[in-house]
């Protein structure tokens, strides 16, 4: 029997069972058994795994684990380029266009409304997500583990809290987003590039008070939305700067 000892690290121990998290832990493994085969079958998603060592050296998802070897898991390092010892996908990530699962509506418009490329269907089944994220080079955005698990989905992310606005400030953190933030370029319906528009091209489809208040307006091209900066602008703004602040903070060791 095969015999190896694990550690994970940081954000991964939440996917252990709690008497294995923040210590080694011997663990019988399977015949033939792979590294990404025992990280998966412990619970953690290899879609959140960015390094991992056995006895010491970088090894790929599909090193067999062998009797007396010692495993330690990493997550992504946001702060350090581990890109020289990175063995687990090609490149460390850093693409920011998003996929969300069915579950993730509200992440999934917020993260337009800051400015990142986010697709979301309330129906979309996980083998669809699977061929898009691939296809497109996508990141995951779900709160569902096994779904990440699946072979082809590379780059993903398992949502820990659970309402929109602190789902955005996780994404923010751990991806460290707030800098690349373009606010209210993009429709929070469809995910099309939003433009200028005048006020007289806009007016057949302004509400009176909105005619009489406001100037300035955006356009979608693609579902004929208008937007402009009223109440509901002014209260996403407030969110996402108190989102940027938070995790910018933290980000540079001021928090």
């Amino acid at each position: 029997m095969v015999t190896a000892t694990f550690r994970f690290y940081e954000e991964l121990n939440e996917f252990l069972a709690p008497e294995r998290r923040r210590h080694e832990f011997a663990c019988s493994c399977a015949r033939a058994a792979t590294t990404k085969h025992m990280i998966e079958a412990l619970g953690v998603p290899h879609t959140e795994v960015e390094l991992v060592l056995v006895n010491g050296e970088s090894v790929g998802f599909d090193r067999l684990v062998e009797h007396g070897d010692r495993v330690a898991v990493f997550p992504r390092f946001e702060m350090i380029d581990v890109t020289p010892v990175l063995r687990v996908r090609e490149h460390p990530l850093r693409v920011t266009h998003f996929l969300a699962d069915a579950h993730l509506g509200g992440l999934a418009h917020l993260l337009r409304m800051a400015g990142f490329d986010t697709l979301y269907d309330n129906n979309f089944q996980d083998s669809e997500i699977e061929i898009i994220a691939a296809r497109d080079s996508r990141i995951v955005l779900t709160r569902d583990r096994e779904l990440l698990k699946r072979r082809s989905i590379t780059h993903g992310c398992f949502v820990h809290t659970l309402k929109p606005p602190q789902q955005l400030c996780e994404i923010f953190d751990r991806l460290d987003l707030a800098g690349s933030v373009r606010p209210f370029t993009l429709c929070l319906h469809c995910n099309a590039p939003l433009r200028p528009i005048e006020k007289a091209q806009a007016l057949s489809r302004l509400p009176p008070s909105v005619r009489e208040r406001f100037d300035h307006f955006s356009t979608c091209d693609l579902c004929q939305r208008v937007f402009w900066e009223g109440s509901h602008w002014h209260r996403m703004r407030a969110m996402l700067d108190t989102c940027i602040d938070q995790t910018s903070g933290q980000n540079t060791g001021d928090s």
